[in-house]
């Protein structure tokens, strides 16, 4: 179960590297005992950023992204989304490889695979 968090001002939180995603910054809003399953953030992916040596992304745990500033094109659809764009993803679902010109900063939550 995520750690209780009653309102706060996140803006306070520090942008933090992401572990093992260069060029993404984070403020980790709240986390389980598992943070990597169990994750609420905001991510900041930094402007010129190509995921494309990573090819396609998937994770063993439900992922949810709402896109808040900037954007981001999906190298495998073809297509670019922007600020008000929303994914919901279950475990393995392929997705990305991505690349931003803009820059983008993303509302991600995580959930363990049920």
């Amino acid at each position: 179960m995520k750690e209780e968090r009653e309102f706060f001002d996140a803006g306070r939180l520090a942008w933090r590297p992401a572990a093992g995603s260069p060029g993404v910054t984070e403020r980790v809003l709240s986390a389980g005992p598992d943070p990597v399953t169990e994750l609420t953030r905001l991510a900041r992916w930094a402007p010129g950023l190509d995921t494309s040596a990573a090819g396609v992304i998937r994770h063993p745990y439900v992922e949810e992204v709402y896109l808040l500033e900037g954007e981001l094109e999906d190298l495998t659809l073809g297509r670019t989304f922007s600020a008000g764009h929303y994914a919901s993803r279950p475990p393995g679902m392929p997705h990305g490889p991505y690349r931003t010109a803009t820059g983008a900063v993303m509302l991600e939550i995580r959930h363990p695979a049920p």
